[in-house]
């Protein structure tokens, strides 16, 4: 079965580009008509309408055309009739869009815009059939039942004008244009682009200018939105270009551009607006701006003038997709003038386009044309030797989605013919037929179309009735002979995985500033490593200061909001961009603090060695003997044994330096005081023996009992430090009160109590030794130790009576050794208060130290030999 379908085309006045464009269309129903895959047994026809720019026309041709009022078109000579539409594509301005669309979307009737700029010379009204694709088999012609027709709005506007294109993000709303469809990406994805590049170069500030109309408007809400939402920028400054040339209003628009610092400047309005715009910019010298358009202006020829190329030069624009359509050039020069056809709306198209190539008239010519030496058409002229854009297809944008909108509607009418009975995707399995066709249901078909062009574009439609988004990214050339080009430099696309992916060649890219470089447009100044942002008060986001990185916190990336604490373990660097592990400090063996306490508690060590060789080696003299020489034995180990414990405290800490330091300090100390507290009792005995009636107290400090009192006393203090060791032993410790940047090893005591305790029994025995050395300070004897004892014991408690509050006060390693000092001081001064003047005597008067000189009285007291 055979059936026609005719798609109708609208435009406004002529111009050779706006021709070839409806040529485009009628290439395509050729091509679809002569493809045996494609539509077989169907043959489309098509019809060009005008809707002279303005939106009640094109409205009201809407609304008849859906209500079957359109005059009656003859399609052959058999067959004429008032058919129903099932299918619009058009109309390209969205402000047009949006008014036919939400009357077409109440019939669901397919509406696909082609989204052409069709620019004539001449307001003029065309209406033109064609049956392309013969019908051989006239019986076939007889069978027809139904006529169908499809019908293509194309928006046309007059040479000063660029269209809009019906790109407006707001007809992707399928509840309120359901049946809406286009062959161009909405604004959204254009606008998206436009933040791609703007990414890609760093403008993070910029100025927004749109046309006050739903084009403007939604591409700036949409803008806005995206920015905020991506945070990749901010706009500076967002104005609304005037519909009529205000020269009050365009003076105050570019003085906010002037005074912004925003180098970018983009652009969403036809080029009508920005001509009066430029003619400010121009009168004010504005320069130095990086001008951003978008499709409706990238390739408008009003504005690529040398006097606007100072200005415009290295503009970066999207414009649609430029393809390749095989076969369109030769089908162009087929075209021949109908010089018999005249409708009753004018001369035939073709015969103006004829009129307007080659300069001449059919005849009748209008009056005075002949005399004024005007030629003659004779319809014989060449097309082939005439230089003329309208045989360049180099260049095809708008043709391309004519192309392709045509495409998708043959191919999914196609889909539905196809349909196999009880497969179908309506009630029932059904499908649709020729008899039964509603205008809705090749909606179903439209959505779920999916083919390729001879240039490798996929077309299909998402669920808003987008297409698959693609633009071209352009450039303006400025040429060293003052021409213009305007050059493709890359490409915005989406990708089902990388999501809008821009591919750029820079080094194409003609930049119109002395550096040949593209412009830094920020507000701020990227904030460095080590750095946070801060956002100005009242200012948009992207206006900021720099904050450093306080204390412990970095950050090792540009621009951060917020610094990040280091580990525990770790610190800031001065630059504030990485962590860096925390100095350790202890009291250690390699400073000079560690260093001289270390010699000193080896100094104290050594001397204790010699006075104890002295004193073995003279142990027989009777000085030795006179003083206990047993008691002196055990007091310079314990002497001894204090010097090296304090070793315990210098050094990293471990574990076990941490539990032996304390206990071996408080044995060590309880051992040397225990010696000096009996050797003090054994001189409190002996000064009451040698009074009458006292000899008895001997008895009770002989030998054993001296040893078994300092064994006791000792057994004391090891059952304390065993006690703390067991219930909470001292271990190491990162101390970082002191100072965040340090750590501080330091053996925590553990318990505290443990601790106060240790050292109150080594108070108590030594407050118990200098008492009793203080009551028998006087006695008679010159060699007395009472004295002595008294001297070291209040050295000694004063010592310890300092050590308690500096030890607490001090930070750190400080803490060790303060201890550490307290331990030499005191175990320095026993040693030399006790052993001092002996080791005098024996090594220099070795005189006083015979038995005669012991024996000797001194104030009738007998002194007696303590063994």
């Amino acid at each position: 079965m055979f059936s026609k379908y005719s798609v109708v085309f609208f435009f406004v006045s002529f111009y050779e580009l706006g021709f070839r464009q409806a040529q485009t269309m009628a290439f395509a129903i050729d091509e679809i008509n002569r493809n045996s895959n494609l539509l077989p047994n169907v043959t489309l026809g098509y019809t060009l309408y005008d809707n002279c720019v303005t939106l009640g026309i094109g409205f009201r041709a809407a609304l008849s055309l859906v209500s079957g009022q359109e005059e009656n078109i003859i399609l052959d000579n058999r067959c004429t009739g008032n058919l129903p539409v099932i299918g619009i594509v058009g109309d390209s301005s969205s402000t047009h869009s949006i008014a036919i669309s939400n009357v077409l979307g109440l019939y669901r009737v397919p509406m696909v815009s082609g989204l052409l700029n069709l620019v004539i010379d001449t307001l003029y009204y065309f209406d033109f059939i064609a049956n392309i694709k013969p019908l051989n088999n006239r019986a076939n012609m007889i069978k027809i039942i139904k006529e169908y027709r499809l019908w293509i709005f194309i928006h046309n506007v007059y040479f000063s004008q660029v269209s809009y294109f019906a790109t407006c993000s707001c007809l992707t709303d399928r509840q309120k244009y359901p049946s809406f469809f286009r062959t161009i990406p909405s604004d959204a994805f254009q606008v998206r682009a436009m933040i791609q590049i703007l990414k890609h170069f760093g403008w993070t500030w910029a100025g927004l200018l749109v046309s006050d109309d739903d084009y403007g408007l939604h591409a700036a809400r949409s803008l806005q939105s995206d920015l905020s939402l991506s945070g990749e920028g901010c706009l500076a400054y967002f104005e609304i270009l005037p519909w009529d040339k205000d020269m009050d209003e365009l003076r105050r628009i570019v003085n906010v551009m002037k005074m912004s610092s925003a180098r970018v400047v983009i652009v969403f309005a036809h080029h009508s607006r920005i001509v009066n715009l430029m003619e400010e910019v121009v009168r004010q010298n504005l320069t130095g701006l990086q001008w951003m358009a978008s499709e409706a202006w990238t390739e408008a020829t009003v504005l690529q003038t040398p006097q606007l190329m100072p200005y415009l030069g290295g503009t970066l624009g999207i414009a649609i997709r430029r393809g390749e359509i095989p076969g369109l050039r030769e089908f162009l020069l087929q075209i021949r003038p109908d010089l018999h056809h005249n409708n009753s709306y004018g001369n035939s198209m073709v015969n103006q386009f004829w009129e307007f190539t080659f300069k001449c008239r059919f005849a009748p010519a209008p009056t005075g044309w002949v005399e004024g030496r005007g030629t003659l058409c004779t319809g014989e002229e060449d097309l082939d030797h005439v230089d003329s854009e309208f045989l360049d297809i180099s260049n095809l944008r708008p043709e391309y989605n004519v192309y392709k909108a045509v495409y998708a509607l043959a191919y999914s009418l196609d889909d539905m013919l196809r349909c196999k009975p009880g497969r179908g995707p309506f009630r029932g399995h059904s499908c649709a037929t020729l008899q039964t066709l509603e205008p809705w249901q090749l909606i179903y078909y439209l959505e779920m179309v999916n083919f390729t062009t001879p240039f490798g574009d996929q077309v299909s439609f998402d669920e808003n009735g987008d297409v698959v988004p693609i633009y071209d990214v352009m450039n303006w050339l400025w040429l060293p002979d003052g021409h213009i080009k305007i050059q493709t430099v890359g490409e915005v696309k989406r990708s089902a995985f990388k999501g809008e992916e821009l591919i750029l060649d820079e080094d194409k890219i003609f930049w119109n500033f002395e550096s040949k470089k593209p412009p830094r447009s920020v507000c701020s100044e990227s904030c460095p490593p080590g750095t946070h942002m801060v956002r100005k008060k009242e200012e948009p986001k992207c206006c900021f200061d720099c904050i450093p990185c306080s204390e412990g916190k970095t950050t090792n990336k540009s621009n951060s909001l917020e610094c990040t604490s280091c580990p525990e373990d770790f610190w800031s660097n001065p630059q504030r961009d990485h962590c860096v592990p925390k100095k350790t400090e202890f009291l250690s063996y390699h400073e000079p603090l560690g260093i001289c306490l270390t010699a000193t508690s080896l100094l104290g060590t050594f001397i204790c060695v010699i006075v104890l060789g002295i004193f073995f080696y003279h142990r027989r003299t009777p000085i030795i003997r006179a003083n206990n020489s047993e008691l002196s034995f055990q007091l310079l180990l314990s002497l001894k044994l204090c010097f090296l414990c304090s070793l315990l405290f210098i050094g990293r800490p471990r574990l076990w330096t941490c539990q032996l330091r304390h206990a071996a300090f408080g044995i060590s100390f309880v051992l040397c005081v225990s010696c000096i507290l009996v050797k003090t009792m054994v001189v409190l005995a002996v000064f009451k023996a040698s009074k009458p009636g006292g000899g008895t107290s001997l008895k009770w400090f002989g030998a054993m009992q001296q040893r078994g009192t300092v064994l006791f006393l000792t057994s004391i203090q090891a059952a304390i430090c065993t006690t703390w060791l067991v219930s909470s032993s001292p271990t190491p410790h990162k101390n970082t009160q002191y100072h965040n940047d340090k750590i501080i090893y330091e053996c925590a005591v553990g318990s505290t109590v443990g601790f106060a305790v240790l050292l109150g029994y080594i108070g108590m025995l030594a407050f118990l030794s200098f008492l009793i050395a203080f009551l028998v300070r006087n006695l008679p004897d010159s060699f007395n130790e009472a004295k002595l004892i008294t001297f070291s014991m209040l050295i000694f408690c004063a010592v310890w009576v300092a050590f308690v509050p500096v030890y607490i006060s001090s930070p750190g390693n400080y803490a060790d050794a303060v201890e550490v000092f307290a331990i030499l001081a005191s175990s320095f001064g026993l040693l030399v208060t006790l052993f001092g003047p002996k080791c005098y005597i024996i090594l220099l008067r070795p005189e006083l130290n015979t038995k005669k000189a012991i024996m000797a009285r001194r104030n009738g007291t007998q002194i007696f030999y303590i063994q």
